[in-house]
């Protein structure tokens, strides 16, 4: 089969949501209607995530949270979706900006009841910066919440994109009878089922059609208002505008008792965009480009601990990866063969022979790769935009045996190469400052250190409120500025400068006072300069 055609056949996109607002329960539903899987809980009692994320540390299993993006594909309707699912705890934010580098799309989850909640707006900023394509499924209907043109207000005010229902809910709570599908004209009447794929669908051509109030009695002249006041009020659908990120699909449904997701993976696979080209220092790299290249946007160490493996997670770009055949990771001239890639397919973990642009494969790492990394047939490329952001937290860690120095020098730098964290070196004494955006991450890296590298620290909380990288075009005024605030001042792990501002009066007076100075929150300013550069 033709490059084309197989890029043609894939749809990745990502799952995000603020916690508990039903992420997992729709993977998991998503999987039900593709086939993936033959009934419900598999996901939550781990037989699919166990392949895709790690059971390892006892934190994760006393906290019972997810904290790494799971990776799963399956076919439906001769389209091979691969589904990125995220952790939704602000803890691991990280590793979710980072897996939205690699997906064309993403699914946004809003629970009905509490609405825009404070990480989606997080997670909505990273898609916007990007303009990554966006459908929202609002969840839980068949519980009691907020009035549906309320939530579509609060979306489009609080996350500053349009959006344009393309299903229509017919009560709420204990009043759901179902949804009106709008873009395929058809009545889903909802009928609880948790476990099994169960519709009852009536197609209605015309909202007028008397079948309707056959079906839902005096809610078909409510619903045929509240249609006439989204097609009077909303723009109209626009697929151009929904692939460039500015506008949003939005349907409604209960992912516990698969009701909506049907509607929700059809119109999906009908609109989503196919594998999209990707930024490099150098060119674009479009996915119909004959020679293989991808990039390494996630790496997790342990998935199997009895075997100590660490796998890489490469997002496919362009051309066709082959196992066993060389390839070449620019970022630390290298060139490297594969004799087991790994596709996480549902609950399948199984070697395969070649991939395309648009999949997710796993790579068994011995420590070659670091996030960011770019893999070719040789050309010195490297794709852009996977960016660090300013933890929130900071903490020195602390030798506790300074007979195991270099162990503890090993694991901070492996650990923060996977993502884990955030190392900051500060001078005098070679000080390691740790930053993260939440205080679990602690708890993981100490556990880590101890178990895998036999590493005893501590961590030393410090009093900073934003780690900030800074450029100028004035190399004068920013060494004059390094002297000045030599104590809060830092490198990062590739050797740029950073700013430690103790508070945000701190750093606004810094702003003002070098205004020949600038101080990034996010190191995506990197990528930008290269941009200009070329």
């Amino acid at each position: 089969m033709s490059l084309e055609r197989e890029i043609k056949k894939r749809r990745t996109f990502g799952i995000i949501s603020h916690p508990d607002a039903g992420k997992t329960t729709l993977t998991e539903k998503l999987l039900l209607f593709g086939g993936a899987i033959q009934s419900a809980g598999a996901v939550k009692s781990n037989k699919i995530k166990k392949t895709a994320t790690s059971d390892f540390m006892e934190i994760e299993k006393q906290r019972g949270i997810s904290v790494a993006t799971s990776v799963m594909a399956f076919n439906y309707k001769n389209v091979k979706i691969n589904i990125l699912d995220t952790p939704g705890h602000k803890d691991f934010a990280e590793d979710t900006y980072r897996t939205l580098t690699a997906v064309d799309s993403v699914i946004l989850v809003i629970d009905c009841a509490n609405g825009v909640e404070a990480q989606t707006k997080r997670l909505m900023e990273v898609c916007r910066m990007r303009n990554t394509p966006v459908i929202v499924f609002i969840n839980k209907m068949d519980r009691e919440g907020q009035d549906p043109f309320d939530l579509l207000d609060e979306i489009e005010s609080t996350l500053d994109i349009k959006v344009r229902p393309l299903s229509w809910p017919i009560g709420i709570g204990s009043t759901f009878k179902g949804v009106y599908n709008m873009y395929e004209s058809h009545l889903n009447l909802f009928n609880s089922n948790k476990t099994k794929v169960e519709r009852d669908i009536v197609s209605i051509a015309d909202i007028n059609d008397p079948k309707l109030d056959e079906c839902i009695g005096n809610d078909a002249d409510i619903l045929r208002e509240n249609i006439e006041l989204i097609e009077g009020v909303y723009d109209q659908f626009d697929e151009e505008k929904y692939k460039s990120g500015k506008l949003a699909p939005v349907f409604f449904g209960s992912a516990l008792n698969n009701f909506g997701v049907q509607e929700l993976l059809d119109t999906f696979i009908n609109i989503a965009p196919f594998p999209r080209s990707r930024e490099t220092n150098i060119r674009n790299i479009e996915p119909t480009d004959p020679k293989f290249s991808g990039f390494i946007f996630k790496i997790h160490a342990n998935l199997d601990p009895k075997h100590r493996d660490r796998i890489a997670f490469l997002r496919i770009c362009s051309g066709k990866f082959e196992r066993n055949k060389f390839y070449y990771n620019v970022t630390n001239d290298k060139k490297l063969k594969f004799s087991n890639p790994t596709s996480f397919m549902a609950q399948d973990k199984s070697v395969i022979d070649e991939a395309f642009p648009g999949d997710v494969i796993g790579l068994y790492d011995s420590g070659n790769f670091k996030i960011g990394d770019t893999l070719t047939e040789g050309e010195k490329i490297e794709f852009q935009g996977i960016p660090s952001f300013s933890p929130e937290i900071f903490k020195e860690l602390i030798n506790k045996d300074p007979m195991k120095t270099k162990q503890l020098e090993k694991g901070i730098q492996q650990l923060t190469d996977e993502g884990v964290a955030q190392l900051f070196i500060q001078q005098p004494g070679n000080r390691k400052i740790v930053g993260t955006v939440g205080e679990l991450q602690f708890e993981v890296i100490q556990y880590r250190l101890q178990h895998e590298y036999s590493a005893s620290a501590e961590f030393q909380a410090k009093n900073f409120h934003k780690a900030c990288w800074m450029t100028s075009t004035d190399e004068n005024k920013l060494e004059d500025f390094k002297k000045r605030k030599g104590q809060y001042i830092a490198i990062d792990k590739d050797g740029n400068d950073v700013f430690l501002a103790q508070t945000a009066f701190l750093l606004q007076s810094a702003k003002d006072d070098y205004p020949e100075i600038t101080f990034h929150t996010t190191s995506e300013f990197k990528r930008k300069q290269e941009l200009v550069e070329k």
